[in-house]
């Protein structure tokens, strides 16, 4: 989790874009910050992860942890949910705790100093471990919009260096390993990845530091990519419009084994298009489609604040028919012009969700279902090469599916 401190130039959780596109941070900086609703969500969500986690590994008054808790569920933004996926994290908490031979030392919220490789840095590690030869750090991710791999995640191998920072003066060369894990509960992703302080220092001196440098500088070439998608800039900047005119440069472009022995060369005049295009093409289709809603986004937004957009206006868009204030009134008026209650309200089974927050937790859930609850397979879907799901078998689905 990044620090309140985060509004530094250089944000860990931005490490991706920075590394990536070193000009980018000093061209955000000169435009106005935006917050969401899911940002604040995700807070309070850590919120209670943190106090959760207390309570499973350190000594807390009942009576403080439950004023705590309390004062949580006063915000406007509390979900029921977020004691399920809290409890989730700490079970996984508890079975790196449990991997040490012996018992580890285990701390939250650690604010870190990563000011030796990224000026004015510091970040928050949500779990640190440490035990034997390894130092553990966790993140808590409450979002559910993609899975994070913590492999060679940049954020996740910042905080690991500003840990080692701190904890080295304590533990020396004791410390071997670090291993960096991101739990998503809402996404049932809970990726690790792991190296050696050796491979973490020399990752730090010979690519963050540097590239850090140039990036607070403001020095560097733009450089779009996937690392765009939070950039503030990324509707307005104009290298990554540079990429995106249309199609048309399709016919100029190389195939991705362009030069390689044995790759096909493009043949411009037949009429359909080969495979090795299709999937050219369907990269940058993506990359155009992402931009295009950037675009969208930040013209919509232009126009509600008081802006022009040549050929565009703010409009009210499609909504549906509700009840008002709610269902039991209008359904009490119903009721009262004849028609039968039973064909008013019908038994709907619970969701996983409620269950989960019944029974206090999937896991718990799965203890008492057992072979009852069942994850069948998924459809298939296009993904890129680098996605980390094996490739579709038609043969594993027929008999796919698992205890979920």
């Amino acid at each position: 989790m990044s620090s309140p401190s985060s509004h530094a130039l250089l944000s860990p959780s931005a490490a991706s874009r920075w590394l990536n596109c070193t000009p980018a941070p000093r061209l955000e900086a000169e435009l106005p910050e935006t917050t969401s609703e899911y940002a604040a969500e995700g807070t309070l969500a850590h919120s209670v992860c943190e106090l959760l986690a207390r309570k499973k590994f350190t000594i807390v008054k009942p009576s403080a942890h439950n004023t705590a808790l309390k004062k949580l569920k006063k915000d406007a933004l509390w979900n029921d949910e977020m004691l399920t996926t809290a409890a989730t994290y700490v079970e996984h908490l508890l079975e790196r705790y449990m991997s040490f031979p012996s018992k580890p030392y285990i701390v939250f919220e650690v604010k870190v100093d990563i000011t030796d490789y990224v000026p004015e840095a510091f970040g928050t590690c949500d779990c640190v471990m440490i035990g034997g030869e390894e130092l553990i750090i966790t993140d808590y991710k409450h979002g559910k919009g993609v899975p994070v791999s913590p492999e060679n995640n940049p954020q996740m191998m910042l905080y690991a260096l500003g840990a080692l920072k701190l904890y080295r003066p304590i533990y020396g060369d004791a410390i071997k390993k670090v291993s960096m894990y991101i739990d998503q509960p809402r996404l049932n992703s809970y990726g690790g990845y792991s190296m050696t302080v050796d491979e973490l220092l020399a990752w730090g001196d010979n690519t963050a530091k540097p590239k850090a440098a140039l990036a607070f500088a403001g020095l560097g070439n733009y450089n779009p990519g996937d690392h765009c998608r939070f950039c503030r800039a990324k509707a307005q900047c104009r290298a990554r419009a540079g990429i995106h005119t249309a199609l048309e440069d399709f016919k100029d472009a190389q195939l991705p084994n362009a030069g390689q022995e044995g790759a096909a060369p493009r043949d411009l005049s037949k009429p359909l298009l080969t495979d090795a295009e299709i999937g050219d093409l369907l990269a940058r289709g993506k990359s155009l489609v992402d931009w295009y809603n950037s675009l969208e986004e930040y013209a919509l937004t232009t126009l509600l604040n008081g802006g022009t957009i040549p050929g565009y206006k703010a409009v009210e868009g499609t909504s549906k028919t509700t009840f008002a204030p709610d269902y039991d009134t209008a359904a009490a008026v119903l009721i009262e012009a004849g028609y039968d209650r039973a064909t008013l309200y019908k038994e709907t089974p619970e969701t996983l969700t409620a269950l989960d927050k019944l029974v206090g937790g999937r896991a718990k859930l799965k203890e008492l279902l057992g072979e009852h609850l069942y994850k069948p397979a998924g459809k298939p879907t296009l993904a890129p090469e680098s996605d980390k799901r094996p490739p579709y078998s038609s043969a594993a689905a027929d008999f796919g599916g698992e205890v979920s």
